[in-house]
């Protein structure tokens, strides 16, 4: 099974795609960052992350796709362009026919660390643990996006029967 996992935002969506077997490690078959650049017009913004995800899908060929859910932003504006990318995620996925799952940051931040306030490098730094990586992944955005897909990996085993 492959996940694509997705950490959404305008400026940087990170990404990781995760291979997961039923015997042995998970092996990370892609990872990075759409950076879109600052002072765009959001539609512009939008559409690259778009035309990105689909040249991702389009290599990496995920199963289904883990995204993080929306949590409350005191910054109303840094919340909606949030939403907007996650928006984007969530019909790209739709229109490429994969399952789409949902976590919360906490939930993640949990999985991983057994803290769901967990900070970004201690979350960089677990991901690299997991995976057995001599280097913590970079931007944090994609090692969050790696984490998303670790989660469903977890929680996806807990779900099937053999």
């Amino acid at each position: 099974m492959r996940i694509l996992g997705v950490d959404p935002g305008t400026g940087i969506c990170g990404f990781g795609v995760l291979e997961v077997r039923k015997k042995g490690a998970p092996i990370l078959i892609d990872s990075g960052a759409i950076k879109t650049p600052p002072h765009t017009p959001v539609k512009d913004r939008l559409l690259d992350i778009y035309n990105s995800l689909h040249e991702i899908i389009k290599e990496d060929k995920p199963d289904c796709v883990a995204v993080e859910k929306l949590f409350f932003m005191q910054n109303i504006t840094t919340g909606i362009s949030v939403a907007e990318a996650r928006g984007v995620v969530m019909l790209v996925g739709a229109q490429k026919k994969l399952p789409i799952f949902e976590y919360s940051p906490n939930e993640v931040k949990k999985a991983m660390t057994g803290y769901g306030h967990a900070d970004k490098k201690q979350m960089q730094e677990m991901v690299r643990v997991y995976l057995k990586m001599d280097e913590v992944i970079k931007p944090d955005d994609a090692a969050d996006a790696v984490a998303i897909a670790i989660v469903h990996s977890m929680f996806s085993k807990q779900n099937t029967v053999e």
